[in-house]
């Protein structure tokens, strides 16, 4: 078990050091070399590794047994932080190739309308960005409280991208992915108010 933690210590070190490299060089390859990149690939890093984040807790909480999956849920940080890193790259490519155009295009109706669900993919966008940011101890020290309501913007991230994806795209991957979140979650969060109601009786 001592190695199996220590592997996912090494793991979790090596996530956030290709977020970083990744922040440091991927919006310039993609602005100024678009096709030595394929950039189906790191979306669909991106919502994998999105996908684990939503699912590795509740499934610890489901499974409290296995013991497993209970260590996995230090790499939910690591993981959460790859795939942000990878939608804010693609932000940061769009400003480096015109950023006049980009912030302009932030204040209009256009931008946040329904027309094609650009809101649920802009609110997942900023959703990355904010978690990107917080995504470490001095934010967790600086919001205090406020820190795990500002992480529970994943959902909006989450929910925000596959939908938008799925009725825009039809990529019915991401209706199996929303289903698969969603259920485990909610089963989570039952068993969990059992457990509080029943340490509540017994107390």
């Amino acid at each position: 078990m001592r190695t199996y933690l220590t592997f996912i210590r090494i793991s979790q070190t090596v996530l956030l050091a290709i977020s970083i490299a990744m922040l440091l060089v991927l919006p310039a390859i993609l602005a100024f070399w678009p096709d030595s990149v394929n950039q189906n690939l790191l979306y669909t890093l991106a919502h994998v590794s999105l996908l684990l984040v939503m699912t590795i807790r509740p499934l610890a909480d489901l499974l409290p047994g296995l013991k497993v999956i209970r260590p996995l849920v230090i790499l939910r940080k690591g993981m959460g932080v790859f795939s942000a890193s990878i939608i804010v790259s693609f932000i940061m490519t769009k400003i480096i190739i015109d950023y006049s155009a980009y912030f302009s295009s932030l204040a209009t109706t256009a931008y946040w309308s329904l027309d094609k669900l650009a809101l649920l993919a802009h609110l997942a966008d900023i959703s990355a960005v904010l978690l990107l940011i917080t995504s470490n101890n001095l934010s967790k020290r600086i919001l205090g409280a406020w820190w795990k309501r500002v992480q529970r913007l994943s959902y909006v991230y989450f929910y925000g991208s596959t939908i938008y994806l799925m009725i825009t795209y039809q990529d019915m991957l991401m209706l199996i992915y929303l289903t698969v979140v969603t259920l485990l979650t909610a089963l989570a969060y039952e068993m969990n108010q059992a457990r509080r109601e029943e340490k509540a009786i017994a107390a």
